[in-house]
């Protein structure tokens, strides 16, 4: 006998769905979800039999681990406490997102240690965990209903490809399964790529949506200076900085990215596409910088959900930017470390330039003993 399928997309209430499928994992059941790579089977982490039925269904075997499915990255941080900071990174920047971290379960603190011994042996079977927080609505919203987190696998058999719509499901696991949510084709059609992060070492283990070169961006450091237009303060810092770190790095500013850092700048009011100011140009090449293929970009929520370190030029920045995104207060600092603002040279003759680069300057050199560019090793990728 087929299980029921329930359409989501010609629900007369999605919330009707959501608390059908909470309720399915609460009472134990397995339900198969829509996410953005593939069809999805899942169990409520706190059932035992629901995961013992999954691992039955999936035929696995000793060491073979579950995926952990959680609502959001500060989820995740129950269940590994102590991220390092390349994973940290990906968390923030990937998530909700088709990528799945694996990481060491060893913190005294963490939640998996509350869970079922069963339960442990199937998701940390081998000291190390991975988590996921798929990007479908759906399954988000249930993530935030639900107790606890899910148990999350592909919804097919172990000899067969994985399910792209409702009715490869129903066609692989039949009566196997409880409840089937169906919301059309799949989004990307093809698995969720998975990494290790051990430390700050990123070791690709399953290509998938996201591919290795991006995956190596993603895990790169990212400082983001921000002033106004992004023609002469912010820019001039970038490029400042750049140097520097190349020369700590022993590269050139170009092997930065490689090197796994990224340097960049931005404005609260810029233009997209404007050129940086031709004093700020003039000042920068007397430091052997050349800032004349400058594009100025606004500030948006993807550059400062990125950056890993905000500095702004001015106390006034700095509350446009919290005003907006103010979760990002942790990593948002005036360049100047006594409160002083940076003022703008726009207009100003040459020399109000130059004087203007030297105070950014001198705070670079400061921030340089605090910061880490040591950066990432490449990620390497080591199969399925």
């Amino acid at each position: 006998m087929a299980p029921p399928v329930i359409d989501f997309r010609s629900a007369d209430d999605p919330r009707d769905v959501v608390h059908r499928a909470v309720q399915a994992l609460a009472e134990g059941k397995l339900v198969a979800f829509p996410t953005e790579t593939v069809y999805g089977l899942a169990a409520s982490a706190l059932s035992e039999s629901a995961v013992a039925r999954l691992t039955q269904i999936k035929d696995r075997q000793d060491g073979q681990a579950f995926t952990l499915a959680v609502k959001s990255a500060e989820d995740a941080l129950d269940y590994v406490p102590a991220l390092s900071n390349v994973a940290e990174r990906l968390a923030r920047r990937c998530w909700p997102g088709p990528i799945t971290i694996v990481l060491k379960d060893e913190h005294p603190d963490s939640l998996i240690k509350q869970l079922p011994a069963s339960i442990q042996a199937a998701v940390s079977p081998q000291g190390t965990i991975g988590m996921r927080v798929p990007a479908h609505q759906l399954l988000l919203a249930v993530l935030r209903l639900t107790a606890g987190p899910i148990v999350l696998t592909s919804a097919n058999r172990p000899s067969q490809p994985d399910a792209m719509t409702a009715a490869e499901v129903v066609k692989s696991l039949g009566d196997d399964i409880d409840l089937v949510i169906d919301d059309g084709q799949a989004k990307f059609g093809q698995p969720s790529s998975v990494v290790r992060v051990d430390g700050n070492r990123v070791e690709f283990l399953r290509a998938g949506v996201i591919n290795e070169p991006t995956l190596k961006r993603l895990s790169s450091m990212m400082v983001l200076f921000v002033c106004t237009g992004n023609t002469c303060r912010s820019p001039m810092a970038e490029m400042m900085l750049q140097r520097r770190v190349a020369d700590q790095l022993g590269c050139e500013i170009s092997d930065l990215e490689d090197r796994g850092v990224m340097i960049m700048s931005a404005g609260i009011a810029a233009m997209m596409g404007g050129q940086a100011a031709s004093e700020a140009v003039d000042v920068m090449r007397e430091r052997n910088l050349d800032l004349s293929s400058h594009e100025s970009q606004p500030l948006g929520d993807r550059l400062v959900r990125f950056a890993d370190h905000i500095f702004t030029m001015t106390r006034g920045h700095r509350e446009a930017i919290l005003s907006q995104w103010p979760d990002a207060e942790p990593r948002i600092r005036l360049v100047c470390r006594d409160n002083r603002d940076v003022g703008d040279p726009i207009g100003g003759p040459p020399e109000l330039y130059r004087r203007c680069a030297d105070q950014i300057d001198e705070q670079l050199a400061a921030w340089m003993t605090e910061l880490d560019f040591s950066g990432i090793p490449a990620a390497n990728e080591s199969g399925e």
